[in-house]
């Protein structure tokens, strides 16, 4: 959303609410972008979903090893003809 500052000054809570909210609000002065209002904790958030990511990446691949496939997970619980045992 685009606002001239003079408009900006007179709904200033407003904008700040719709800030919060997560709407991109954009200030211009005779037409060119001056400024950005955007909410300090949906970069945060951002950044720390990301960190997440991440993190859950590399301890999934550190975890990952060549064990039997989930086929054969199960085998100890059936004898040798085949019966649960």
């Amino acid at each position: 959303m685009r606002v001239s500052v003079t408009d900006a000054e007179r709904q200033l809570t407003e904008l700040v609410r719709r800030a919060e909210a997560g709407d991109d609000i954009v200030l211009t002065r005779h037409g060119h972008v001056i400024a950005r209002l955007t909410p300090v904790n949906a970069l945060s958030r951002g950044k720390s979903r990301r960190l997440l990511l991440e993190a859950a990446r590399r301890t999934g691949a550190a975890r990952a090893t060549a064990d039997p496939s989930a086929a054969r997970s199960q085998d100890f619980l059936f004898g040798d003809d085949g019966l649960p045992g």
